[in-house]
């Protein structure tokens, strides 16, 4: 964990709550083990639907569709959400998600790997979210630049992987040591790239808010 055990349980402490499914959601995902957006980092994601006011949203990487039900219960009333998985087992189970929270009508669910897809979307996007396969992002970003409108934001998760990113290679397993070294030089091309403005948050697993220019 990036933050102090203590300071994220006491920030999470004063969370106000979300709606009823989405709390059952969360509840059934995190018994399964299934992989969503902590508390911290739900909170951020709708203040900055807040400050962004999006039309248009595309999230990469559904899981359960968690977060995807959370962004529409906070959006504008005119946006709609596009967001992509590859995950068979997880994409019946994101679409009987959407219904139950009473959303098919305002997310469309685009199955298939996101390196294909993403190649077929048309922009502009003015807010994306990037929440699948760790050691793809650097692969999928020039596209999403091809995507993202000027001045659209790009969030990206666990650009830090729980603070494991800036241990030796030696410090981690065999596994992760791909998966690790892909993120840093994505995170360093975001930060030194001539397209967008980027701040790396030391917030749940890590994040990067990028702006394009």
């Amino acid at each position: 964990m990036i933050v102090e055990p203590r300071v994220v349980a006491y920030i999470n402490s004063l969370d106000s709550g979300n709606s009823d499914i989405c709390n059952l959601i969360e509840k059934e995902a995190l018994n399964d083990n299934v992989p969503i957006i902590r508390k911290e980092m739900g909170n951020l994601l709708k203040v900055l639907i807040a400050l962004k006011q999006p039309e248009r949203i595309l999230e990469v990487g559904t899981a359960v569709g968690y977060s995807s039900i959370l962004m529409s219960e906070n959006m504008p009333e005119n946006c709609h959400i596009t967001t992509i998985e590859n995950y068979d087992k997880r994409i019946p189970v994101a679409k009987n998600n959407f219904i139950r929270a009473g959303v098919i009508d305002k997310i469309t669910l685009i199955e298939g790997d996101a390196a294909d897809v993403l190649k077929t979307l048309d922009g502009p996007y003015d807010f994306i979210f990037m929440d699948a396969a760790k050691g793809q992002y650097i692969n999928y970003f020039p596209d999403i630049m091809r995507i993202l409108k000027k001045g659209g934001l790009l969030i990206s998760d666990n650009v830090l992987q729980e603070g494991e990113i800036v241990q030796s290679k030696y410090g981690v397993t065999r596994r992760n040591r791909t998966i690790h070294e892909r993120m840093r030089e994505y995170v360093y091309m975001l930060t030194h790239s001539d397209e967008v403005v980027t701040s790396v948050v030391p917030i749940g697993d890590g994040i990067t808010l990028s702006v394009k220019k």
